[in-house]
């Protein structure tokens, strides 16, 4: 899209004007911290030109005035563990870290509210809601290391979506900075609100190509007061996702329902307290929250139709340390794969949960017709299926593309989506046209353009 569009350098006379617009300390030129901030978690790289360390909503504002003036690209980032490249300066410029403006600025017990600061971690801010008796559900793979700044602007997810919901579901209000330095508040602080466009719910997930975020007020719950933890052992993968299909349709609402396939077994089974595993087929993991009496009852309902569906076995997480154990196996599996393999894809597929099984069904005649294998895991409960395809030997790159291009045409051919929650970034912008129309592209672009006239913002982000 900004292909065509002429960027400015960064020459002496911008780089003056902006240091005196933010300060010498918040101006990075060290090439090895300029490389650190040229990739995010996934494979593409590209250094800025200067890194730009913010601390404070005046700076962002200072960078964004001097940008829009020079016509300087500007890639916000948070803590840069996007797999889609999103954080990744493409077209050189500024990256401007938010990872300084971390502050938690209130957790409201009355209002159920926080307000934090974009380079917040989201294991934090979790951490400061439980201790007021509050609960911040969203809980991305990363959130040890994740910002919530960059949980909005990606709408991220995880495990719990399938109860709770992601980001958006509790992102109130937003104040953000746009392209030309002005600020704006959006959204509400309050539970309802109708008064003009959602312009709150469109930045969120917009992956900071219209403005960037630096307060964010969120909507906590109350804090369940229990848990429980249930792994099923499956002889194939099939099995478990009809499994998942009947649990669902009898009125169950697990907050977790996560799938390993045979292939991630194959890998993480030695990480499991208990034996059997390798010689299963899948893995589901089974998460219930609520009321001590009452999560029991359903855990024990859940267990009953797994075994009825042709589960192998079915073993209750005795205490917390299990529990985290588990929960560490699952985490695990994306890092295994990433060092067995000399070529690692990470795509994260969607499809109507009803057609979970017959979309895995289809798995091992691509891997075959294609020479690649899948490791499929993921949030069986929404249909939000990580797809690691691995292979060795970059010179088949373009088969591997093919096949890659075969396999988000059968998501998209099921009603299913190509991304669930790593976004499109700069990876799977090529693919945008599979899933939307060339109309609702149009739209999109001119939404950009009206918040980014010189099309500064991560330019070369979502669209071709």
């Amino acid at each position: 899209m900004s292909g065509s569009l002429p960027y400015s350098p960064v020459t002496a006379e911008v780089l003056a004007s902006l240091r005196d617009a933010v300060g010498e300390k918040a101006v990075v030129l060290d090439p090895e911290k300029l490389k650190e901030f040229g990739k995010d978690a996934g494979s593409t790289v590209c250094a800025p030109e200067v890194l730009v360390e913010a601390v404070n909503e005046d700076q962002v504002q200072a960078v964004l005035r001097l940008a829009n003036r020079y016509r300087v690209p500007v890639t916000p980032r948070g803590l840069g563990t996007g797999l889609a490249g999103g954080a990744v300066p493409v077209r050189g410029g500024f990256v401007l870290s938010l990872a300084g403006m971390n502050r938690i600025i209130e957790i409201d017990p009355e209002n159920l509210l926080a307000v934090t600061e974009p380079g917040v971690v989201t294991a934090d801010l979790k951490k400061a809601a439980k201790a007021k008796g509050l609960f911040y559900p969203p809980d991305p793979a990363s959130l040890d290391t994740c910002s919530i700044g960059g949980n909005c602007a990606t709408n991220a997810g995880g495990p719990s979506c399938i109860k709770y919901g992601v980001t958006r579901d509790y992102v109130l209000g937003l104040d953000a900075v746009l392209a030309n330095g002005e600020k704006v508040r959006t959204g509400v602080q309050t539970r309802k609100g109708v008064v003009g466009y959602d312009l709150a719910r469109l930045l969120v997930g917009s992956e900071g190509t219209l403005g960037i975020i630096t307060r964010i007020y969120l909507k906590l719950i109350a804090n369940p007061p229990a848990v429980t933890t249930m792994v099923v052992l499956f002889a194939d993968l099939s099995a478990a996702m009809q499994a998942v299909s009947s649990v669902l349709a009898a009125g169950f609402c697990p907050c977790a329902m996560e799938f390993l396939d045979r292939h991630c077994l194959n890998l993480v089974g030695d990480l499991l307290p208990f034996e059997g595993v390798k010689e299963s087929g899948a893995f589901l993991l089974v998460e219930v929250d609520g009321a001590p009496q009452v999560i029991d009852r359903e855990m024990e309902g859940i267990g009953a139709i797994c075994l009825e569906a042709g589960a192998i076995n079915a073993l209750l997480a005795p205490d917390s340390q299990k529990r985290s154990q588990m929960w560490e196996v699952r985490r695990q599996v994306s890092l295994r794969i990433e060092h067995a393999s000399e070529i690692y894809i990470p795509e994260d597929v969607v499809v109507p949960i009803a057609r979970i099984a017959e979309f895995v069904d289809s798995l091992p005649d691509l891997e075959e017709r294609h020479g690649f294998r899948i490791y499929s895991f993921g949030h069986a409960g929404d249909g939000n299926i990580h797809l690691n395809i691995s292979a060795q030997g970059r010179e088949r790159m373009d088969r591997i593309e093919k096949g890659i291009e075969e396999v988000l045409g059968k998501v998209l051919l099921m009603s299913g989506t190509i991304s669930g929650e790593h976004g499109i970034g700069v990876v799977k912008k090529r693919f945008l046209p599979m899933e939307l129309s060339g109309e609702v592209i149009r739209i999109q672009k001119e939404i950009k353009r009206v918040f980014d006239p010189n099309m500064i913002l991560n330019p070369d982000k979502l669209f071709l």
